[in-house]
């Protein structure tokens, strides 16, 4: 018996934007739940108490990067849904979802649950799932496969950045 896949429909030009915003939307709420903030003082206490690497950016480049990045994500999923329905265009949809939900599962894990381990663990999976994503949505749509390569390069950065603050900060407890 053989399996049939899902192949999702294309979607209208407003309800493509609409979904894809989530792509936006979905990792800048789960990470505004738990960033360091005013909103979030204890967090932002112990943020601010890590031992960080002398290559860590200044704490204002990481919205601007995860904006920029996330808007790029809304654009490659917007791209996607608009194409014609196919297995591959199914599987880069859901890499690209996997990768949003994972940017927010990130900050959870690093931010609210102070687990440096599992952070650093979680970022170097989300590059080896963005790099699916970019060979996945390659043949369905080059420029939104293109669109996941700043994903990739920064959250190499970012699994290198964690793991270091790891490494610094592994004889303190949470």
């Amino acid at each position: 018996m053989e399996s049939k896949s899902l192949n999702l429909p294309s979607l209208s030009a407003g309800a493509a934007a609409a979904v894809a915003s989530s792509a936006f939307i979905v990792p800048l709420a789960l990470s505004a739940s738990s960033s360091p903030s005013p909103n979030h003082p204890r967090t932002m206490a112990w943020y601010l108490s890590l031992r960080e690497p002398f290559f860590k950016p200044p704490d204002w480049l990481f919205p601007v990067a995860w904006t920029a990045i996330e808007a790029a994500l809304a654009t490659a999923a917007y791209r996607l849904l608009r194409a014609a329905p196919s297995k591959q265009r199914t599987k880069a949809l859901a890499l690209l979802g996997w990768n949003v939900f994972s940017i927010g599962d990130w900050s959870r894990l690093f931010f609210k649950e102070r687990n440096l381990a599992a952070s650093t663990i979680s970022a170097a999976s989300l590059v080896a799932s963005s790099v699916a994503f970019v060979e996945a949505a390659k043949p369905v749509d080059r420029t939104a496969s293109r669109a996941g390569i700043p994903l990739v390069g920064w959250v190499a950065f970012a699994t290198v950045l964690t793991a270091t603050i790891w490494s610094l900060n592994s004889r303190r407890s949470r």
